[in-house]
């Protein structure tokens, strides 16, 4: 087998191996924000099917289609394609449902919220007397 054959059939495998991890953050992305795949679908003006294939890294996706996700889920584009080098440290999921839950909150309430953590992050920790 010459390498163009060995380069032409991993090609394959590649394209569904991005097609998948792009589908895994789009649906990441939406499942933080606490969307549905039918609002998505609304606003992107596709059935919902669509996004499911994505998601599931069945579909490919349009680059137009793309610009449009990334401002829904406000993600830089390379956050999808994982062309960013500058990757950030997974937030645990307790402080995800924290801000997930902050962002109902009024804004007065949110300054609150925010001073309440601050005086926790400054008082000593127990076992530090």
């Amino acid at each position: 087998m010459t390498e163009g054959q060995r380069v032409g059939r991993s090609m394959p495998q590649e394209k569904d191996l991005d097609r998948q991890l792009l589908g895994n953050r789009l649906k990441e992305a939406r499942e933080y924000l606490e969307l549905t795949q039918d609002e998505v679908a609304r606003v992107l003006n596709v059935p919902r099917a669509a996004i499911s294939l994505m998601e599931a890294g069945q579909r490919k996706v349009e680059a137009i289609e793309l610009k449009k996700l990334a401002a829904i889920y406000e993600q830089p584009i390379n956050f999808f394609t994982g062309e960013s080098d500058t990757a950030v440290p997974p937030v645990p999921e307790a402080v995800q449902h924290l801000a997930r839950t902050a962002t109902k909150l009024s804004a007065r309430d949110r300054e609150e919220l925010l001073r309440f953590a601050q005086f926790l992050q400054a008082r000593p920790v127990a076992g530090d007397h």
